[in-house]
């Protein structure tokens, strides 16, 4: 069993914001190993990097949050694949199917592509839109995540190995 996070999840988990603590929860839930395309890396990555943009959080912060991802990657927390040439085959036949009656967005398609060429057996986002079409393409979602209203503070989490900041879910690498 493998999971996908898209970049929702993963932004909410290094980058505490309103979706931190389900995202904590939804990754308690998923089933390991934790797949990770570079596409799946650098859309998170810009998705951190917009919000000292929009002046949400600080350049430290985000430089911190950043750290604790490559940290989480090097130490196995996320297993590391390239991106199958399929993934843009399997990614037009979705667009083929699906967009013109879900409304499928490009990066919407492009993860859930990712995720059935990896064969995850499970898809996690806050994007309902972008769960529909992974539910239309076969892929299991949890449809009925509790939106945890915790006082868990993300940053007070057990941090990694080497002092890098928390291990998502608690997770030992």
């Amino acid at each position: 069993m493998s999971s996908y996070l898209d970049s929702s999840v993963l932004t909410s988990l290094y980058a505490p914001d309103a979706h931190s603590a389900a995202a904590r929860e939804y990754l308690r839930q998923a089933d390991g190993p934790f797949l990770l395309t570079p596409f799946g890396e650098a859309e998170p990555t810009n998705a951190i990097e917009l919000r000292v943009f929009r002046r949400e959080i600080t350049a430290a912060q985000a430089r911190a949050a950043l750290a604790r991802l490559t940290t989480h990657i090097a130490d196995g927390v996320f297993h590391a694949a390239p991106v199958p040439a399929a993934m843009y085959d399997v990614a037009r036949q979705l667009s083929r199917r699906h967009t013109a009656t879900l409304g499928a967005r490009t990066l919407d398609i492009l993860h859930v592509a990712a995720a059935m060429v990896l064969h995850a057996d499970s898809f996690y986002t806050f994007d309902r839109a972008q769960a529909q079409l992974a539910r239309a393409a076969g892929l299991a979602t949890p449809v009925r995540i509790r939106w945890l209203r915790s006082t868990v503070n993300w940053l007070s989490a057990r941090p990694a190995p080497g002092g890098a900041g928390p291990v998502p879910g608690g997770r030992t690498p």
